[in-house]
């Protein structure tokens, strides 16, 4: 029975571990789905929506484990057409996206607050968060970046 519940901790480890080191090179989760696209890449027409940000990347500096960091990406609908984000994932469980579901109407802006939860972190951190728009190109890497400091025990 101990060998049994030692290795099932031993699995329950690995797994949060490997889903949270945010490892990915690029950043992009390939099971966010880009169905929202609804235009043909080729179409010469001028009549399409465009996602104009501030910044996509912010750097939080250094906070210690445990707090947690929000930021508002801002950005604007400068194409002609009702921009659409049908998804926003972070790269890790620890980062998390709210994001507007109606569409947005050209000149109109909106924001993306993205929530970092240092808990369980400790030192350099690099996070994503992908949207998929029906913008071309459809997705969109947004960063938010610094130092987690551990707590003194």
């Amino acid at each position: 029975m101990k060998l049994t519940v030692k290795t099932m901790l031993l699995i329950a480890a690995v797994s949060f571990l490997y889903a949270c080191s945010g490892n990915k090179s690029d950043g992009f989760d390939p099971k966010i789905d880009t169905d929202v696209v609804k235009h043909d890449v080729n179409d010469e027409s001028s009549d399409k929506p465009q996602i104009t940000f501030e910044a996509t990347n912010f750097d939080f500096g250094t906070i210690k484990e445990g707090d947690q960091v929000k930021h508002a990406f801002k950005f604007k609908n400068t194409g002609s057409a009702d921009l659409i984000i049908g998804d926003a994932r972070g790269n890790c469980g620890c980062t998390v996206p709210k994001y507007p579901t109606q569409p947005i109407e050209p000149g109109e802006s909106g924001e993306i607050e993205v929530i970092f939860n240092s808990v369980g972190k400790h030192g350099k951190q690099n996070k994503s968060v992908t949207l998929v728009t029906n913008c071309i190109p459809s997705t969109r890497l947004l960063t938010i970046s610094g130092e987690v400091n551990p707590v003194s025990k």
